[in-house]
């Protein structure tokens, strides 16, 4: 899977997303502080990693900011993502079930190495809810 990875600074879990991400066979596409050549601002570089979902460049994508906050209110100012800011793995469980959530949103202040993986396995274990209500949020906010 494509994953494109946003951070604002490299601190934190920042390259640990991106290494661990390889890891499990996945290709990233970086964005911010992970990439030299572009404006690491969380507001910039969360957008970015956004836009390639939408625009189907990636799957899925990561973004990171100290508290997360930021990172996911831009990420879902993106018309068609919604992204979830997970701080453990029931949420992150829960962000892919109920509300079939395309972006992980990350506190590189409180996110450890631990919780980074138990986070990522529990998102990629998620799948999408068949319930004809949990659908019918998804497409409500998806409009």
């Amino acid at each position: 899977m494509r994953i494109s990875v946003a951070a604002d600074e490299n601190v934190g879990v920042a390259v640990d997303v991106v290494e661990e991400l390889r890891r499990r066979g996945h290709e990233v596409i970086p964005h911010g502080a992970l990439e030299p050549d572009e404006r690491d601002d969380w507001a910039w570089a969360s957008e970015a990693a956004a836009r390639d979902v939408v625009e189907g460049r990636a799957e899925q994508a990561v973004v990171c900011c100290w508290t997360g906050t930021g990172a996911s209110i831009a990420a879902n100012k993106v018309a068609g993502v919604r992204a979830a800011l997970c701080v453990d793995a029931y949420t992150a469980e829960g962000a892919r079930k109920w509300n079939d959530a395309n972006v992980l949103a990350l506190s590189l202040r409180l996110t450890s190495r631990a919780q980074l993986t138990e986070i990522l396995d529990a998102w990629f274990a998620g799948v999408a809810s068949a319930d004809p209500g949990d659908k019918a949020n998804i497409d409500h906010v998806s409009g």
